[in-house]
């Protein structure tokens, strides 16, 4: 089964920890051109960059993008993506997938993987992907969002925090050889159009703003999440100048 579907990737300049993220150079080309190029490679009908900088939209209209300019007053991606949406007037049914614009090394099978896993659960407001975790560390790591599942796949709760906690097992290595399952949420989203524009609408909610996971939000309000493990792993992004040199030397 095959989906319909748009990318969208969001762009803003005003990363905390990485000022000007969009255009640093990378292996001769703009952070945000590596992005676009890959998401090419999916069977998208279109991949849109949205941003509200005129720096990053005259460096993506020169390497061919389609790019949309949106509000500075943006709480999230989400929300510049459903503006990017209104002004591209797509219709309420359409697929959107958020590719986050610091992601240079997305499989774009992911990309096509989770936008069929929306259309194949029509109950379903949202739809992303997860990767198993193997060390203690990652587990630990209140950087890496966590994410259970219930038998059908639907998520259940997203955390920093350790989850499933094993109350009978202090040892989480000894948990991890018994067989006990942690997965990290990977933040690659296939909304459908109609949700995304009312997740947009609402108030951030109390676990969303304890967290600071948006995706809660749509859970507090008693959305549905599919999830699934992604069919390729999916590197790290770039958050940091320390993920920028890491990638440098990957794209080297």
């Amino acid at each position: 089964m095959s989906a319909s579907y748009r990318v969208v990737i969001p762009a803003r300049m005003a990363s905390r920890r990485l000022p000007g993220k969009p255009l640093v150079n990378i292996a001769g080309k703009p952070l945000i051109q590596h992005v676009y190029e890959g998401a090419l490679q999916a069977a998208a009908a279109s991949v849109v960059i949205a941003t509200d900088d005129a720096q990053v939209r005259k460096m993506c209209e020169a390497f061919g993008a389609d790019v949309v300019m949106t509000s500075a007053l943006h709480a999230s991606g989400s929300d510049r993506i459903a503006e990017c949406a209104t002004l591209k007037g797509w219709p309420d049914d359409t697929t959107i997938v958020n590719l986050q614009g610091d992601e240079p090394l997305m499989p774009p099978q992911c990309l096509d993987q989770v936008a069929t896993l929306l259309a194949s659960d029509p109950a379903a407001q949202l739809a992303s992907l997860y990767w198993p975790l193997t060390s203690t560390q990652e587990i630990l790591d209140p950087n890496i969002v966590k994410v259970v599942t219930a038998l059908d796949g639907v998520a259940i709760f997203f955390s920093r925090s350790v989850i499933p906690f094993p109350r009978d097992c202090a040892d989480l290595q000894a948990a991890l050889d018994n067989g006990c399952a942690w997965k990290r949420h990977i933040g690659l989203y296939a909304w459908r159009l109609s949700a995304l524009q009312m997740f947009s609408r609402q108030q951030p909610a109390p676990l969303e703003q304890v967290e600071k996971l948006e995706q809660l939000r749509v859970l507090e309000h008693g959305g549905r999440i599919i999830m699934a493990q992604a069919c390729r792993y999916i590197p790290a992004g770039v958050d940091t100048p320390e993920d920028l040199e890491r990638l440098r030397d990957i794209l080297r």
